[in-house]
């Protein structure tokens, strides 16, 4: 447990730490390198790769902060739970069983809450995900991989230019961090070139991992269950997958797509409960 509980502290750190560096290599590496071309215009790529990161690091961002913010709710402080210090100690002594209350309910030890339609704890945002904001993770997760994807190809491009190599070739991208390796150690490469193409990496695995995330969860969210479900064998209950889609989303999907926006897949729960 306390490794969970370390790990729930430098995971969101270690994310912060890496949004803030890619901020910084953008803002002041990759976007300034491509104002040196003197045909700049007010539509040029530079200005419209700029405004794309900046869009894109938004919504990664505020969505980010909405996870946290929209925690599931505490089940054991309400829905004839008890009070929730006594359903805690319930889940901790195994006197009571999630299912015994609600079904897909669990207790997590690092929140000390009881959820329900619980998913799993994310260790990067140190909070589960529910109900509540899994719109939110789900737009994070889309949002982090496309600014890493982005950052992936602003920085091929400035390594190309400052290295004046071409990856045309598939090979080059999958050779560069060994030759770059030993030319940095015989001095030949600067240690700025050197963490760009670090970076260039860490990017690709963050982005990638992202994505996939994404489409798991997706999958999931159109067969109706949770993480949590599948993990212990739940059957859950068919319903055609728009619904399934429109309970988390809602009827204001393109809105939360755009813009960080708290908590709009919640209207078709509400109307189904009425």
């Amino acid at each position: 447990m306390l490794v969970l509980r370390l790990l729930n502290v430098v995971a969101p750190a270690y994310f912060l730490c890496i949004s803030l560096v890619t901020f910084v290599l953008q803002i002041f590496l990759f976007i300034p390198s491509m104002f040196r071309d003197p045909s700049t215009t007010l539509f040029s790529p530079a200005l419209l790769h700029g405004a794309l990161f900046l869009f894109l690091s938004a919504n990664a961002l505020g969505n980010y902060v909405l996870v946290i913010q929209s925690s599931p709710e505490d089940l054991g402080k309400g829905l004839n739970l008890g009070e929730g210090a006594e359903v805690v100690a319930d889940w901790l002594d195994g006197s009571r069983s999630p299912g015994s209350a609600l079904p897909s309910t669990h207790f997590c030890r690092l929140c000390a809450r009881v959820t329900q339609r619980h998913d799993h704890h994310c260790f990067f945002t140190g909070n589960c995900i529910g109900n509540r904001n899994m719109r939110n993770f789900i737009m994070f997760c889309l949002y982090t991989s496309l600014a890493c994807l982005d950052s992936l190809v602003a920085g091929m491009a400035y390594i190309s230019a400052a290295l004046s190599m071409s990856f045309a070739n598939p090979l080059a991208f999958l050779t560069l961090l060994p030759h770059s390796i030993s030319q940095f150690f015989s001095g030949a490469l600067l240690s700025s070139e050197m963490f760009v193409i670090l970076m260039l990496y860490l990017w690709l695995g963050i982005g990638l991992a992202c994505a996939g995330f994404c489409c798991h969860q997706m999958l999931l969210i159109l067969r109706g269950q949770t993480r949590y479900q599948v993990r212990k064998g739940m059957v859950v209950r068919a319903r055609p997958w728009r619904e399934n889609l429109q309970e988390v989303f809602g009827k204001r999907w393109l809105l939360g797509l755009l813009i960080p926006v708290l908590n709009v897949g919640s209207d078709y729960r509400r109307q189904k409960e009425k």
